[in-house]
């Protein structure tokens, strides 16, 4: 404690440093985040609105303000900063509370929800959410995006060690977040088949439920309160939040029962813009059936409507956007144009009917698992001289130059799916040929044994015989999941890779590990499994190929074995800032086709 009391006094005495961009940790919250009190005067300030109390071992109970956001704002920290120097104070001195009551009451204010809801499934409203938190983020607000439901195989683990939704992840990233959490997605479906889902409640496990079960007992019991109390959070700590909702806002048979469209923008008093996929055709009759459909109280939250994905002229379009306006009464704020940018897709409705993408000299077969998740780990090989091949047959896998096994959500089904269809005697015949690399359940599926001890996804226990590309044993004895985030290191000295841990199961080990872990209390652990002579790797970290160095490693093994040789290697970079380009270039195309006075309006900004 005194330690950070000094650490506090030489930041006062060293005045306002704004952003410390030279720092290590820059940013540990937000992009352009105000570094001056990176420890925190005013601690423990118990403001409930801006803090919590968490369990400890040794006191019973501490003050967190690991989510309060407000000491790192500059016009708070530009307005005590000055009183604090006009009296002369220091850290500790009884009088920081009177400063810290006085600026709160004046500055502090709770956040704005706006929802973006679409007429359709696919209609762009996670790619909405993300360009407009991009744009008021370069107007200089902080924002965070909010999904009340998703049901998603692609998921991620926050700094937490919580389980979200990818795509709110991609969105947090577009507003410039570095601290994305589960109050984001606090609830979350994972199919497993037969129409029976996992629910993940704020980043844990919560239970297994089919359709009648899910609306009949899960929603109207904890489902609204879960959706309460977790927009509440976020509007106590961002200016915005962003909301996006889920399908259709006007869905009739659920009406009542629906807590990711306009239950959740009641909840949360958001005025909403509706989305439709121009790309589709009739746009103009989803988007008034959708407004006609609502009752009259959720339609008068519908501020604007976005004609999105306009190929050609959007100047075509304005008529009939005019036109839209008189039917429905409400204003087209814009005719947004399409823009091919390269970012994480949602879920694996992206490459359905997809046999290939790009068109590079490389020619890697990714295999389309049916019940493929967590398929973005391959979205980095897109940004290199690759044709990624989504496999479905042997013929696919023979005229490979590399091969990826992605991860599944249920690794033995899949498993005996590649038996049946002879993908898994193709992989065996290509062993020592080309570059094989299984990422979770498909490094399990390379091991010599999958043994299922307990009857895990429905099955009856039993042991099937894996790839054999490894000796290693992967069993399923209970339905705990492990779900962490992962620093580590080649075990080469060939770099790092930073990612993430989402399965059920564990393996026996038996091969030569492919990373050392380097994650602050486990460094001295070691993962995956790697066979050099044979070019076999695989590992339990979703996310390998983000960082340079796996990636690098990766294509550099990879030999064309197609009519045109492989052109060389470029300087991999990290797929994060490739990412952060695309998202800049979306909200471009968001901000040329906007109505800015309209959209700002909406928003509640006078400019």
């Amino acid at each position: 404690m005194k330690n950070i009391k000094k650490k506090v006094e030489d930041e006062i005495a060293g005045g306002n440093i704004h952003c410390n961009s030279s720092c290590a940790y820059n940013p540990c919250h937000f992009k352009g985040q105000n570094c001056t009190f990176c420890y925190c005067p005013f601690y423990p300030c118990h403001d409930e609105r801006l803090g919590y109390e968490v369990p400890s071992e040794k006191l019973g109970s501490v003050w967190s303000c690991e989510d309060c956001l407000l000491i790192h704002r500059d016009f708070f920290v530009e307005d005590v900063m000055g009183t604090i120097e006009k009296e002369g104070l220091k850290a500790g001195d009884p009088r920081m509370r009177e400063v810290f009551e006085d600026a709160v009451g004046r500055l502090w204010r709770p956040g704005k929800a706006v929802m973006v809801v679409g007429a359709t499934s696919d209609a762009g409203k996670s790619m909405t959410v993300a360009a407009l938190g991009r744009i008021m983020l370069r107007r200089g607000y902080l924002c965070a995006p909010f999904k009340s439901q998703n049901m998603s195989l692609n998921s991620r683990v926050t700094s937490k060690g919580h389980e979200i939704a990818m795509v709110q992840m991609l969105q947090a990233q577009a507003m410039g977040l570095t601290i994305p959490d589960f109050h984001m997605n606090p609830i979350l479906l994972k199919p497993k088949g037969n129409t029976m889902s996992q629910v993940v409640v704020e980043g844990k496990p919560f239970g297994d439920y089919d359709v009648p079960g899910y609306y009949n007992d899960f929603v109207p019991g904890p489902g609204r309160d879960i959706v309460r109390r977790n927009i509440e959070f976020l509007k106590n700590r961002f200016d915005y939040v962003i909301m996006e909702g889920a399908g259709s806002p006007a869905e009739i048979n659920i009406y009542d029962r629906d807590i990711a469209n306009m239950r959740a923008a009641e909840i949360a008093d958001a005025d909403c813009i509706l989305v439709v996929n121009v790309e589709w055709g009739g746009a103009f009759a989803y988007a008034i059936g959708t407004v006609e459909l609502l009752p009259t109280e959720d339609r008068a939250r519908i501020k604007g409507i976005i004609l999105n994905n306009v190929r050609g002229d959007p100047e075509k379009m304005r008529s009939g956007a005019e036109e839209l306006e008189r039917r429905c009464g409400i204003p087209v704020i814009g005719i947004v144009p399409h823009v091919d940018v390269q970012l994480p897709q949602e879920d694996s409705e992206a490459f359905r009917g997809v046999k290939t993408r790009g068109n590079g000299s490389l020619r890697i077969a990714v295999v389309k698992l049916p019940r493929i998740a967590n398929f973005t780990d391959i979205d980095p090989l897109y940004t290199e001289d690759t044709t990624v091949v989504f496999a479905d047959c042997p013929e696919d896998i023979l005229s490979a130059d590399a091969i990826v096994i992605p991860g599944t959500k249920n690794t033995v089904d899949d498993y005996m799916w590649l038996v049946s269809t002879g993908i898994a005697d193709a992989i065996k015949m290509m062993r020592g040929k080309v570059p094989i690399l299984g990422i979770c359940g498909g490094y399990q599926m390379m091991g010599a044994e999958l043994v299922d001890l307990k009857g895990i996804e429905g099955r009856e226990p039993g042991t099937y015989a894996g790839l054999g590309l490894f000796d290693n044993l992967s069993y399923w004895e209970k339905y705990d999941k492990r779900v962490v985030r992962d620093k580590a290191e080649l075990v080469d000295g060939g770099g790092a890779v930073e990612g993430y841990e989402i399965h059920m199961g564990m393996s026996v080990v038996k091969e030569k590990p492919l990373f050392n872990i380097t994650s602050f209390g486990r460094k001295g652990e070691v993962e995956g499994s790697v066979r050099e002579d044979e070019m076999l790797y695989g590992t339990y970290i979703h996310g390998v190929l983000d960082k340079p160095a796996f990636r690098k490693k990766f294509i550099s093994l990879i030999r064309s074995r197609g009519e045109r040789p492989a052109e060389k290697v470029c300087e991999t970079e990290d797929y994060n800032a490739f990412v952060d380009r695309n998202l800049d270039l979306l909200a471009d195309a968001f901000e040329s086709g906007l109505d800015m006075k309209r959209f700002l309006e909406i928003m509640g900004v006078r400019e």
